[in-house]
């Protein structure tokens, strides 16, 4: 990443931190962010989540449907 990006990337980080939208984490796991050019001109912080995805173990299991959640509420 650019030294001008890297600048830009910890601008926006404490900006989300500030807001709380976001807070440090001592996990493992983690996923590579990029910054996108916007149509005017600004960057967007983007986090790529594929390879994450692939590591996550999908629930295998229906949703239970809601009319029968509400019929079991009567």
């Amino acid at each position: 990443m650019a030294p001008a990006e890297l600048i830009e990337l910890k601008s926006q980080i404490e900006d989300l931190l500030g807001k709380g939208f976001i807070r440090p984490s001592a996990s493992p796991w983690g996923a590579p962010v990029l910054l996108v050019k916007k149509k005017d001109g600004k960057s967007r912080l983007c986090v790529d989540y594929r390879k994450l995805n692939k590591a996550t173990i999908k629930n295998r299991y229906p949703l239970p449907r809601i009319d029968d959640l509400m019929d079991q509420l009567k």
